[in-house]
């Protein structure tokens, strides 16, 4: 069931608003701006119903917040408003809100408004979820990483937590592409990429195509050595699906890894550190393939093998 969030100073009018559309949706209350900025941020809303005319922080004031918020910002805002000259519509509708809804209340009309902006909000996030998939793979595609891997950086940075940038590689992958077809080659990486994203199902975890046969992996608040020891896991899981070969190259199909771990807090970039990972994953390669090559906060080297 989508969740609604009504904003109204006045619990009588909230209550209302809620009895028209809680059969259909799960409809939270809140009776101030602060209250209603907070639910905000920490829910999954489909749908904001805010009321205008509130006492301290008013309806238009909020809704400015909301748009300068990253995780409220696409939610849609309807206007509550017995304020119904053109002045102050424009001004709403300017600052983000999609539509208003007067008061007194017309239960059809609340009912259409709210159900014709919900199935909006879910066909957008609909799309957006897909814009952001690697059809092959379903694990995230190279846009959603580059959005989430400045996402995570900034969060470890605030955190003042680790966080670990590793790069993956399919081992010799043009030679299996050659001796056994690109179809065989797409589920080879399909099936790596469900392998590894298996391991990686934290809510702080990313896992992302970074593009043909490479992905890319962002592990948020492990120090370097328990990291490594997950991403090394990760590489036998791969390695112990038993995928043949090209026998003149190797038994197997096999990934290599190169990764870094990084306190943001510290100081540095991001992509300074994603360079030093690839620097890694070369090493990896240069070392024989088929194993994990590390550089812990310190710079220090870890190699599997």
């Amino acid at each position: 069931m989508e969740k609604i969030l009504i904003v109204d100073d006045s619990l009588l009018q909230a209550t209302q608003l809620k009895s028209i559309v809680e059969d259909e949706y799960d409809v939270t209350i809140a009776q101030t701006a602060e209250e209603g900025l907070r639910l905000a941020a920490a829910g999954d809303f489909s749908l904001i119903l805010l009321d205008v005319v509130m006492p301290g922080m008013n309806g238009f004031t909020l809704l400015k917040k909301l748009q300068e918020e990253l995780v409220t910002q696409s939610v849609p805002v309807i206007l509550i408003t017995s304020l119904s000259d053109v002045v102050h519509e424009q001004h709403g509708l300017v600052l983000g809100a999609v539509d208003y809804i007067a008061k007194p209340f017309n239960e059809l009309i609340v009912k259409a408004r709210v159900n014709t902006h919900v199935k909006l909000y879910q066909y957008r996030r609909q799309v957006e979820e897909q814009s952001m998939t690697d059809q092959l793979t379903g694990v995230a595609n190279r846009r959603r990483y580059d959005q989430l891997s400045k996402e995570k950086w900034s969060e470890a940075a605030r955190l003042n937590v680790p966080i670990s940038i590793c790069m993956f590689d399919i081992d010799r992958f043009k030679v299996y592409n050659d001796t056994f077809g690109h179809p065989a080659g797409d589920r080879v990486i399909a099936a790596v990429a469900r392998t590894a994203a298996a391991c990686l199902r934290r809510g702080t975890d990313v896992f992302a195509r970074y593009g043909g046969e490479e992905f890319v992996a962002l592990l948020l608040g492990d120090p370097a050595e328990k990291a490594f020891a997950h991403i090394k896991q990760i590489r036998k899981e791969i390695e112990a699906l038993h995928i043949p070969h090209d026998p003149s190259v190797s038994e197997y199909v096999t990934v290599s890894v190169g990764g870094v771990t990084a306190n943001p807090a510290a100081g540095g970039s991001y992509d300074f550190f994603l360079k030093i990972a690839d620097t890694m994953l070369y090493d990896a390669k240069r070392f024989g393939r088929n194993g994990v090559v590390w550089a812990d906060e310190n710079m220090t080297p870890l190699r599997e093998r």
